[in-house]
């Protein structure tokens, strides 16, 4: 029985990826490396400092510069925060939210994102969720289970009556490895492993869950 649902938020409620990389690529460009639309496709669902790791391609770079480049490219990708609102809600988000809450299930956030809490403010959907689990809450992020375990264990329940709804191969494996059940929203060569795969969160069919 399921009793919760848990959603990652960029690529599933909004997509602000598109920040995301716009941000990486400045700082790349300013930092002289290459990164590209296609490199950019590797950093979905994981965290900032693992997607720094994941440019720098093994570079020796000081831990001092490496704390300074995390925080200039959030600055960047804050400063494109500013124009966010609830027009950047993908399709069906709200209907589905609203639909889970009509069913009386709990609802909690699970980011790796650290602006989780402004992005969702600024969305207006912040009053759905009892629990907001963002890169703040745990040490180890996707495909690490803690941020999920984190998530049920503030709602007070057992994983196996928690359901994530994520868009990205590291959120599913991190799932999966929490004892959760998944909703993969996107195509099946990148959430094949979940247990129901939809290509759309608006296409997703509570009755074939339940």
């Amino acid at each position: 029985m399921i009793e919760a649902f848990i959603f990652d938020l960029d690529g599933v409620l909004t997509d602000t990826a598109e920040y995301h990389f716009l941000a990486w690529k400045r700082l790349a460009d300013e930092e002289g490396y290459s990164f590209s639309r296609k490199d950019n496709e590797q950093l979905r669902g994981v965290s900032r400092r693992a997607s720094l790791d994941l440019i720098l391609k093994g570079r020796n770079v000081p831990e001092e510069k490496i704390l300074e480049m995390m925080e200039r490219k959030n600055g960047y990708y804050r400063s494109y925060l500013e124009t966010v609102s609830e027009k950047d809600l993908l399709p069906g988000a709200v209907e589905l939210l609203d639909r889970l809450k009509e069913k009386g299930c709990r609802l909690a956030l699970a980011s790796a994102s650290k602006n989780a809490p402004t992005v969702i403010d600024k969305l207006g959907i912040a009053g759905y969720f009892e629990v907001i689990a963002d890169g703040n809450s745990v040490e180890k992020t996707k495909p690490a289970p803690d941020l999920f375990l984190y998530a049920a264990e503030q709602l007070k329940l057992k994983p196996q009556v928690c359901l994530v709804v994520e868009d990205a191969e590291a959120g599913i494996t991190a799932a999966r490895a929490a004892g959760m059940h998944t909703i993969g929203i996107g195509p099946e060569e990148r959430v094949g492993t979940a247990d129901f795969v939809y290509p759309s969160v608006a296409a997703v069919k509570l009755e074939d869950i339940f």
